[in-house]
């Protein structure tokens, strides 16, 4: 199936759309980017969507970071000292560390923020079961004291998927992990303005003036100094990439966080503009609601693999290009040590749909209907969406594909309720690069029932092997480990693997230091 019976777009080879204009403020230094989606929801711990995590990096901080080499740095810590044959770990705050509120940064709001993050975290909670005391001795130190060595330690308050291990004041840290915090108060390098924010329009951040960087280590990815170079970063909402990239090539915005891959000529043949690629990718994934019917039967999921296509998700997604997509595509990032091919023979063996319609009546399918949700707002989304939508049509499902922006879809995917009720069977999302290079912090691997991620599967031996990754001795034994979790993992599939996108982000050339991966304001000044 092409492309564009799916994605029409006929700025890319005529003229784009007029976009709106865009004000911007008299006589101070302001960046303007179109991000990836509208900043529905504030917390950076409360969601996984990646849009939040966006925003929690400008207003947050870290106690790690990680370079672009994937090696954990220290960011606020100064520094750790281990002790106890690994039992023990001291952690020393920086100095001159502040939260936008003047109050400074204590041991016991980082405290705080762990237990809460670890509370919603895959990799925290792995943390926290190793931890037997978590404690803030004085206000420049927290120390844990471990039952068991966790060398991982700095890789979990580091990571940079989602949810963020951010710190934030003790107030709002205790704050109950399942209600949002909304009080936007960190020590990152810019302050959010929350009289200027317009729901699915604009967001406001602007330079903390009293944020101290680091004064070492590598400045790139999350890592190192953070200096902020604009007095002013405005986010506009734009949904039509058509309009994103009209706005660009205008001059209107200085940034487009991720435009549709149809519209990559157009910036190409700009010389005012550049792109640049994303190295790390992000795993597509059609996720299957495994609470309710008819995907609360493992039997259906697991018929479900013999037809899908990668390479047709992904030429749906992103386009022809083959830099931009990946297909053979299991749990692990592509080209990481810990992917491999094990058990995905019912993903790379030849599409035979009518051996999946016998499959999916041995299953005991009974028409129920299913919704699905699409993301509209997103192209390399919404393209799953239209091909997984008419591939269930072709397999006799009894399909309700319902097209909704990507704000709606983070909403109602927390929904554990009826369909009738606001509730899903499906919806499509990547699954953030560096979140998948392991099990560790891996959101959709994790199979622990209602503390599980959108989808809430219950696998007991999903969730054992995963514990024993963290115990194994050497990368040998990890791989074997991560090989029996694929194995398992795809006899009953909480998602199917869609492939891994690779897609771009566009920019004025202009504009120089921007990091690799997602956007993130520090570093970035205008030529």
């Amino acid at each position: 199936m092409k492309r564009r019976t799916f994605l029409a777009r006929s700025a890319a080879t005529t003229a784009v759309l007029a976009a709106p204009r865009i004000a911007g403020a008299q006589g101070r230094s302001v960046l303007k980017i179109i991000p990836e989606g509208d900043l529905a929801i504030l917390d950076p711990v409360f969601t996984t969507a990646t849009v939040a995590r966006n925003h929690g990096y400008a207003v947050f901080d870290t106690l790690y970071g990680q370079d672009d080499t994937y090696v954990i740095q220290p960011q606020m810590v100064e520094g750790h000292v281990v002790e106890n044959d690994g039992k023990q770990w001291t952690l020393t705050l920086r100095d001159g560390l502040v939260f936008h509120d003047g109050e400074p940064v204590r041991g016991r709001d980082c405290v705080a923020s762990i237990k809460r993050f670890a509370a919603r975290d895959a990799f925290g909670q792995a943390l926290m079961a190793a931890t037997d005391e978590l404690s803030a001795p004085d206000d420049r130190t927290i120390r844990f004291r471990l039952n068991k060595p966790f060398p991982l330690l700095p890789n979990a308050l580091g990571k940079t998927g989602t949810p963020m291990p951010c710190i934030m004041p003790e107030r709002l840290a205790n704050t109950d992990p399942n209600r949002q915090v909304t009080e936007m108060v960190g020590s990152g390098p810019f302050r959010f303005v929350t009289s200027e924010r317009v729901p699915g329009s604009r967001v406001v951040y602007e330079k903390f003036d009293k944020y101290v960087p680091r004064k070492d280590g590598p400045a790139t990815f999350t890592a190192g100094p953070k200096v902020a170079h604009f007095d002013r970063v405005e986010w506009h909402v734009i949904p039509d990439s058509s309009t994103a990239v009209n706005a660009l090539v205008n001059g209107e915005v200085d940034w487009v966080q991720n435009p549709a891959t149809d519209l990559l000529d157009v910036i190409g043949k700009n010389p005012r503009l550049a792109t640049q690629p994303d190295v790390i990718g992000g795993i597509a994934v059609m996720r299957f609601n495994c609470l309710l019917p008819p995907f609360d039967n493992p039997a259906l999921r697991r018929a479900l693999l013999g037809a899908v296509d990668q390479a047709e998700f992904m030429t749906a997604a992103m386009g022809t290009d083959p830099s931009l997509w990946k297909d053979g595509v299991g749990l692990f990032t592509p080209g990481t040590p810990l992917a491999s091919t094990a058990g995905l023979e019912p993903l790379l063996g030849k599409r035979e749909l009518n051996r999946v319609k016998a499959e999916i009546a041995a299953s005991g399918y009974k028409g129920e209907k299913i919704v699905m949700l699409g993301a509209v707002d997103y192209p390399a989304t919404n393209g799953l969406a239209l091909v997984g939508s008419d591939l269930f049509k072709k397999l006799g499902l009894n399909i309700d594909y319902q097209p909704v922006d990507w704000g709606t879809t983070i909403q109602r995917r927390a929904n554990r309720g009826p369909t009738d009720k606001g509730g899903w069977n499906i919806f499509y999302t990547y699954l953030t690069g560096t979140n998948n290079f392991d099990p560790a912090a891996n959101l959709g691997l994790r199979a622990n029932g209602d503390k599980a991620w959108f989808g809430w599967p219950n696998n007991p031996r999903i969730e054992a092997l995963r514990g024993a990754w963290f115990d194994a001795r050497d990368l040998a034994e990890q791989k074997r480990i991560c090989e029996e979790l694929q194995v398992e993992f795809m006899r009953a599939p909480a998602h199917l693997p869609l492939g891994c996108n690779y897609g771009p982000t566009a920019f004025n050339k202009a504009i120089t230091g921007v990091r690799m991966g997602f956007p993130q304001f520090y570093t970035v000044r205008r030529a």
